[in-house]
């Protein structure tokens, strides 16, 4: 019985080394029962996968995510998963479609391998094989060539070309890119035609842009200036930026506003001053600042950043703590010209944390601008650079949205003015809509000497007055501090075109930042 069983062992791995016992993987089937050919049913796993990794190490070089294909075909066994659910259904062919109208986001449909796409499917289609080890190489192109597709289109239209963080140094938004994960995931998609319909962008602005961008190409200008401002704005639309929700408002730097969204409508706008554009050769001279650590080497660059926060409270009667950089570029330089400079100007002298007691007598001469030992803070009240509010969001940049004393600014056509932070020209109106609490927004008032809204409490509001002219009793003004009714999302943002009551609005590229982002993603148009 032994030596039955042991001349039997043999002949069954025999029996099931051979071919004819083996069964048929899922995509000999199907390509079987759509081709009707036996042919098929001959695929043979193992020959297959030896064809499409020394397929895949000849295209690596050519992918744009090598390392991450590869890991998702070792994970499955290097089953040809597109070609077997989306090529007999006519996905495929989907999806090769999608790309040739790339064109209509700006792209070059080259960047998606359309021709071999195109090529790989045609010829799986003719269905010319002799020989199922013919069908191999085919398959594995058009798997490989579909994969790099869809990872590429995906990554474009659902997160756009490029990482804005990557391409601009005073970029705080957190804007979501794509991985590993979020690349796996596509190859992996259970519906095909419904991600490619998904990803596609749909926003009333992005579609408005798209338009003109294909009438210009119609025109013979996709090419020109205009066309390129489109579409860099149209790249900014694809870009996931955080979820604003229904209220939220948005500082628009080249258009210098603040526009106050609820939904699609707006609760309220007006102009802002934004901080000024850098210096010309502004590369150049902070390398050679670098070398030197000169200060009068030192390019100015008041740029407003790009940001995403929340406002979160309001100060009222601020105090400005005057940035190092504005301390040594411009209170030195004029308390050394004016020695009653800085009492004139409500400017406090702070070292090692104390007030100085009299700065008028400080000798500036004696220190050096790359090593003052000296902090600045001016007071709340008349002539505060702040004017009567600051309002307050987290941010890494010491940045902030404030009133000033300085409203011929918000005349000027050009109002990139400011140090860098935002002044907003109805900073009233931007407090009460903030606050949204009546007795709140009184208190508020009668802070900066304005009457309550409720008359019930003029006489609350005359005894602040009166404590303020007392002149016995000498009152100093202090900063008082509101929240807000709830953290409103705040945006600062660069759009140079956009869709307005059917027309499109384009705004001067102010800072260059149009032209830095043009360069970064034109070779993929």
């Amino acid at each position: 019985m032994k030596k039955a069983l042991l001349l039997l062992i043999p002949f069954c791995l025999l029996l099931n080394g051979c071919s004819w016992f083996k069964d048929t993987p899922e995509v000999g089937l199907i390509l079987s029962e759509h081709f009707d050919r036996k042919l098929y049913k001959d695929f043979d796993t193992a020959a297959y996968n030896v064809v499409f990794r020394k397929h895949y190490d000849s295209l690596k070089a050519k992918l744009s995510n090598p390392n991450t294909v590869k890991n998702f075909y070792v994970n499955h066994n290097y089953e040809p998963r597109l070609v077997t659910q989306y090529f007999p259904v006519g996905t495929l062919d989907t999806l090769e479609a999608y790309i040739g109208k790339s064109e209509n986001h700006g792209f070059n449909p080259d960047n998606f391998r359309q021709k071999q796409l195109e090529a790989a499917l045609k010829e799986l289609s003719e269905n010319k094989f002799e020989k199922i080890e013919e069908v191999y190489p085919v398959i594995a192109d058009l798997e490989l060539n579909a994969a790099e597709a869809l990872i590429k289109y995906d990554n474009y239209m659902n997160f756009g070309v490029v990482n804005p963080r990557k391409i601009f140094s005073r970029y705080y938004v957190p804007v979501k890119r794509p991985d590993s994960a979020s690349m796996s995931a596509a190859l992996a998609t259970k519906d095909l035609g419904k991600l490619l319909k998904d990803i596609q962008p749909s926003s009333k602005q992005y579609l408005a842009l798209q338009r003109r961008f294909n009438i210009l190409k119609a025109d013979g200008q996709g090419k020109s200036d205009q066309a390129k401002t489109i579409l860099v704005n149209m790249e900014r639309l694809r870009w996931k930026l955080p979820e604003m929700g229904k209220e939220y408002v948005e500082v628009n730097i080249p258009d210098f506003s603040l526009t106050w969204f609820n939904k699609e409508d707006t609760v309220s706008h007006m102009k802002v001053c934004v901080g000024g554009k850098r210096e010309e050769g502004y590369a150049e001279k902070i390398a050679r600042y670098a070398k030197t650590g000169n200060l009068d080497d030192k390019p100015k660059n008041h740029e407003t950043p790009i940001l995403y926060s929340k406002l979160n409270s309001i100060q009222v009667n601020p105090i400005w703590n005057i940035p190092v950089s504005i301390a040594r570029n411009e209170i030195y330089w004029m308390a050394r010209k004016d020695p009653y400079y800085l009492s004139n100007s409500n400017i406090n002298v702070y070292r090692n944390g104390k007030i100085v007691g009299e700065p008028d007598t400080i000798q500036w001469s004696n220190y050096s601008r790359e090593r003052l030992p000296y902090q600045f803070k001016q007071g709340s009240g008349n002539g505060n650079a702040l004017g009567k509010f600051k309002f307050i969001f987290d941010n890494g940049s010491s940045i902030y949205l404030h009133d000033t004393n300085n409203k011929n600014g918000f005349n000027r056509a050009n109002r990139a003015i400011s140090h860098g932070c935002v002044r907003v020209e109805k900073p009233l109106e931007f407090a009460q809509n903030l606050v949204r609490d009546k007795y709140q927004y009184d208190q508020l008032r009668m802070e900066v000497n304005l009457p309550p809204l409720d008359t019930n409490r003029m006489n609350a509001y005359r005894k602040k007055l009166a404590k303020k002219a007392d002149t016995v009793n000498l009152f100093k003004l202090k900063p008082t501090w509101f929240g807000t009714k709830k953290p409103v999302p705040l945006i600062i943002n660069y759009i140079t075109a956009w869709s307005q009551n059917g027309s499109i609005q384009f705004r001067p590229d102010v800072y260059g930042l149009d032209e830095t982002l043009w360069l970064a993603m034109k070779k993929f148009m």
